[in-house]
């Protein structure tokens, strides 16, 4: 009879514990190795093939060596450090302990699984995360050269006023320049300017990359048909949503974009709350956006809006709207059909 076997891989920045248990939750072979992948797969190589799983932590940089292991014919589990179940008796643990425990969840059946982004979508999905952190700097320089001119001069720009100058070297001087009179602040505005300016180009280079990629994708499209959701918060839904299907239900996606409450209740009290940050922040702020555009340019949506703020804050009216665009979506992405907003604010 073949014996079956479960690795658990407990990864650092530069190094990894693994430890392989056999189906009798004996231990057979631990070490700590270097993040190197020769040294990881000679090791794992005696029992390549009765090996039923191996399981990594989810950390930040866990995407090479899911990748090679998946490459390698492993089947890879990528445990979910905020799901999973803690240790029961303990007093003390280590990375010895921490890879045995991943390798006996498995085991038992128990482990709490995170999603394995496909490969292929990855790096999209990372120049659209870079896009999204270069518009925030944007934001931040935009802001610093407004307070500058305005607590100098008493002067007030308008962002559009300043993006539009901010690459015209003639016209920045006599448009903007100019009216800093002081030599050492004139040089810190024009400094981001120069800042500004090639954050833009940048920002403008990237959307142009992902929208090549993507643009002809059915979902895509199909997104945008949802008032208030233009090419850039589409591309956003898309890209980190991933596969819906592994969504059970609409209210499981609505979750994931931290659109549902998270009280706690008990006797038709409040008794706290849960984790706010469980699901993905991405999603939560395009979900966000759009609602707020959906508001103000959808007559249905606005009516809605307007009901509940009626009896509730305003925040709590809008991420209500969020709440009812992101099921819209995984109807949409499941079925691929476009949006209907009597389906959705009747």
């Amino acid at each position: 009879m073949t014996n079956t076997f479960y690795a658990g891989i407990d990864l650092h920045s530069n190094n990894c514990y693994i430890a392989v248990l056999d189906d009798e939750d004996r231990p057979v072979a631990q070490k700590r190795l270097p993040n190197e992948l020769p040294a990881i797969f000679e090791f794992l190589s005696p029992w390549r093939d009765q090996i039923a799983g191996t399981v990594i932590e989810s950390t930040y940089n866990w995407y090479w060596l899911v990748d090679a292991l998946q490459k390698g014919g492993y089947a890879v589990h990528l445990a979910n450090t905020a799901a999973i179940q803690q240790y029961s008796g303990l007093k003390y643990t280590d990375d010895k302990s921490d890879a045995v425990w991943l390798a006996r969840m498995l085991r038992l059946g128990i482990l709490a699984t995170g999603y394995i982004y496909p490969k292929e979508m990855r790096g999209v999905r990372e120049l659209l995360r870079r896009r999204m952190l270069l518009v925030r700097q944007q934001t931040m320089v935009l802001l610093g050269i407004k307070s500058m001119i305005t607590r100098y001069e008493n002067i007030k720009f308008t962002a559009q006023r300043i993006k539009r100058y901010c690459g015209d070297e003639e016209n920045m001087g006599e448009k903007i320049l100019n009216h800093v009179q002081d030599e050492n602040v004139r040089m810190a505005v024009q400094s981001e300017m120069k800042v500004l300016h090639c954050i833009l180009q940048e920002v403008a280079n990237l959307e142009s990359i992902i929208l090549q990629q993507i643009e002809g994708d059915k979902s895509f499209n199909l997104l945008k048909t949802i008032p208030g959701v233009g090419p850039i918060l589409a591309m956003t839904i898309l890209l980190e949503a991933g596969n819906i299907s592994r969504f059970k239900k609409s209210g499981n996606f609505s979750s994931y974009c931290r659109c549902v409450s998270t009280k706690r209740i008990s006797n038709e009290k409040k008794k706290g709350s849960n984790n706010k940050k469980n699901g993905n922040s991405y999603l939560e702020w395009a979900f966000v956006e759009a609602a707020h555009n959906a508001i103000r340019y959808a007559p249905l949506v606005k009516k809605y809006y307007q009901r509940k703020t009626s009896r509730t804050k305003m925040v709590v009216a809008r991420k209500a709207v969020a709440s009812k665009l992101s099921k819209a979506c995984y109807f949409i992405l499941r079925d691929g059909v476009p949006f209907d907003v009597t389906k959705a604010f009747c």
